[in-house]
Parts: C-alpha cells; sequence; structure tokens
C-alpha cells in the first residue's frame, strides 16, 4: 500500500536507534517528520543530517519528532548518530519496508551501471496520522527550512481547541503556500 498526501498513513513498525518503536500509531498526537536518504556517512546524507541536527530546536518548539530512515543496519545508524552528534533517531529500515510504502525506491545510474537507490525525500505527517506534505527528489540545501515553513503553515492553518494537543485534520494547501 502506497502513501497518499491528505490521507491517513498506512500501518507500519520499525525499530529506530536507542531501542524506540516506531508505528503509524506510535506518534499519533505529534506532528512527524520522516526524512528518508540514501546512505549513511556519505557527503550529501551527512550535511543533510546535520540541517536537521542543526535546527533540531526548531523542530522540537514547533512540536515535530524528526526521525531519519535509510536501508543502513543498526550498527551503521548507531555508528551515525553518535559520530554526528545527531539528538534524533533513526530508523534502519534494511527490509526496505518503509521506503516501499513512501516510494523512495528508484533506480538509478551510478557511474554507467543501473543500481536500485533511496530518493532523497521527506514527509510531514500530522499528528492525526495523515500525511501532510512531501518533498521528493530534494536537493539538500534549503531543506529543512522548507520543512519548518511547511510546519508553521499547518500549524496556523489549524484551529487548536483549549487544552487540547490534537491537531486537527491537515491541510495540503497550507503547507505547500509555505
Amino acid at each position: 500500500m502506497s502513501i497518499v498526501v491528505n490521507k491517513l498513513i498506512p500501518e507500519f513498525e520499525a525499530v529506530a536507534t536507542s531501542g524506540v518503536k516506531v508505528s503509524n500509531t506510535s506518534h499519533l498526537g505529534h506532528v512527524l517528520v520522516l526524512y528518508f536518504y540514501p546512505k549513511d556517512n556519505t557527503p550529501g546524507c551527512t550535511t543533510e543530517a546535520m540541517q536537521f541536527r542543526d535546527r533540531y530546536e526548531d523542530f522540537v518548539k514547533a512540536g515535530v519528532t524528526v526521525f531519519g530512515v535509510s536501508r543502513d543496519n543498526m550498527k551503521s545508524h548507531e555508528s551515525f548518530k553518535e559520530s554526528l552528534g545527531l539528538p534524533f533517531e533513526l530508523i534502519a529500515d534494511t527490509e526496505e519496508k518503509l521506503c516501499h510504502m513512501f516510494g523512495v525506491v528508484k533506480n538509478k545510474i551510478m557511474y554507467g551501471k543501473k543500481v536500485k537507490g533511496i530518493e532523497r525525500s521527506s514527509f510531514l505527517i500530522g499528528a492525526d496520522g495523515v500525511l501532510v506534505a512531501e518533498w521528493r527528489g530534494l536537493k539538500v540545501p534549503g531543506h529543512v527550512d522548507d520543512i519548518l515553513k511547511a510546519v508553521s503553515a499547518m500549524k496556523k492553518s489549524r484551529a487548536v481547541k483549549p487544552g487540547n494537543n490534537n491537531l486537527p485534520p491537515s491541510s495540503l494547501e497550507a503547507a505547500q503556500a509555505a
């Protein structure tokens, strides 16, 4: 089953660094960013992880939980997380279940050969479990800022009732207007 903007994300279960269990329901009530990247310890992926790290407090203030996702194993993720001082968890999708669900596995040409790889992509999921926005085939510079702008626009477009931390249904138009 694939994902569709303005629809609930399908059921899934995964394990992240620090033994954190992640599923489609584990973080209801919290806005999520899942960012998919090709490989730990590569130049572009390192830069992207550091940009999420450097803006992490902005995500926390906005009430957003960030997870990085790649096909690397847990040992690689733990080392990558430690070496960069990442304050968020990384999901080891070694069987590519999440990658296929989110449609980020693509055929690429590398050094003249066809290879299967991850298309750098990010997904903003509302506190209600609905996919609000997606960024596919993105470039690293400025991307984290784009996500934070979309989060801000999403929150402004939703009326939050006093005493209710859950946000009402998603609005793609507001997130894309950012």
